[in-house]
C-alpha cells in the first residue's frame, strides 16, 4: 500500500490540510497514514482505541486500511461514533453494521464495542461512555458531513463544551437529506429522526485525528470549515483547534479558487 502525493498541503491554525486527485487517492492515503500510527503506538503501548465513522465518504479509507499489513488488530479496541435510532437490528443503514461489513469483520480486532439504540437512551449513553473513558482514546478516523457535522453534532445540537461524552439528538432536515443524497435512503421520510452520537468533546479527545471528505457535495462545508468563524454554525470548524488533526480533501471537495496554502 504506497502512499500517493498530495496535490496541495497547507494549515489553517492548528488544522492540516491534504487535497488529493480523487477520493481514491485521498482514501488510500489516509490508510497508510493511519496504519503507519497505528504500528508506531503499537510500538510503544499495549493497546490502542480507535473511533470510526460510518458513511460513503469512508469506504476508500477503510477498504485500504483493511488490506494494511503489519498490524496487531488484535490490540485494537474499535467504538463507532453514531447510531440511528429506531431503525431494525437488521436495517443495513444500521451504522454498526456498516462497519462491520467495510472493517470490523475483515481484521481480527480484539474488541469491538456497538452501540445499542434499541435500549434507554440515557441508559446506553451512560455503558458507551464509560467505554469510551475507561482510557484515552488514541486515533479518531471521521467525516464532515454536508451542513458541516462532525458525528451527528449538527448545527443546532454541536456544543464545543459539552458536558457529556454521548447524547440523544434529533437530526437536523439537511443531515437527514444527506442520507438521501448518499444513497443510504430511498426518500426523505425513509431517514430516522432522532440518534445516539459521541459529543464534540469525546470526537476532539483522540490524539490523533484522520478526516476524510470527498465529494463535490461537501465543498460548502469544507469551505466553511476552513473560512469561517470556528463556532457551532459550522461544527467541523472545531477541528482547526486540534494540535493532531489532518483533513484529506480530493479536488471536488475542495474549492481551489479559496487560494488556501499559496502564501
Amino acid at each position: 500500500m504506497e502512499q500517493t502525493t498530495s496535490s496541495m498541503t497547507f494549515f489553517r491554525d492548528s488544522l492540516k490540510v491534504q487535497v488529493y486527485a480523487d477520493r481514491k487517492q485521498m482514501g488510500l492515503t489516509a490508510a497508510v497514514l493511519v496504519a503507519d500510527q497505528m504500528r508506531t503506538l503499537l510500538q510503544k503501548q499495549e493497546r490502542i482505541r480507535m473511533i470510526f465513522a460510518a458513511a460513503p465518504s469512508q469506504n476508500e479509507f477503510l477498504d485500504a486500511l483493511g488490506k494494511a499489513e503489519g498490524i496487531d488488530w488484535k490490540r485494537v479496541d474499535a467504538f463507532h461514533m453514531d447510531e440511528y435510532v429506531g431503525l431494525p437490528e437488521s436495517a443495513s443503514q444500521r451504522f454498526g453494521l456498516f462497519l462491520k461489513r467495510g472493517l470490523f469483520d475483515r481484521v481480527p480486532l480484539g474488541n469491538v464495542h456497538y452501540i445499542n439504540p434499541s435500549k434507554d437512551a440515557e441508559e446506553e449513553c451512560n455503558r458507551y461512555t464509560k467505554l469510551l473513558t475507561a482510557s484515552p482514546i488514541d486515533i479518531v478516523c471521521m467525516g464532515i458531513g454536508e451542513n458541516g457535522h462532525i458525528a451527528f453534532n449538527d448545527p443546532p445540537v454541536a456544543d464545543f463544551s459539552d458536558p457529556v461524552w454521548m447524547k440523544r439528538v434529533e437530526l437536523d432536515e439537511a443531515c437527514r437529506e444527506q442520507q438521501v443524497n448518499d444513497g443510504c435512503f430511498a426518500s426523505l421520510d425513509q431517514v430516522p429522526t432522532h440518534a445516539l452520537t459521541l459529543t464534540i468533546p469525546a470526537l476532539l479527545s483522540g490524539k490523533y485525528i484522520y478526516c476524510m471528505v470527498p465529494g463535490p457535495l461537501k465543498r460548502a462545508a469544507v469551505t466553511a470549515t476552513l473560512t469561517g468563524p470556528i463556532e457551532p454554525s459550522c461544527p467541523a470548524s472545531i477541528l482547526r483547534t486540534h494540535q493532531g488533526a489532518i483533513l484529506f480533501l480530493d479536488e471536488a471537495s475542495y474549492d481551489a479558487e479559496l487560494g488556501l496554502g499559496k502564501d
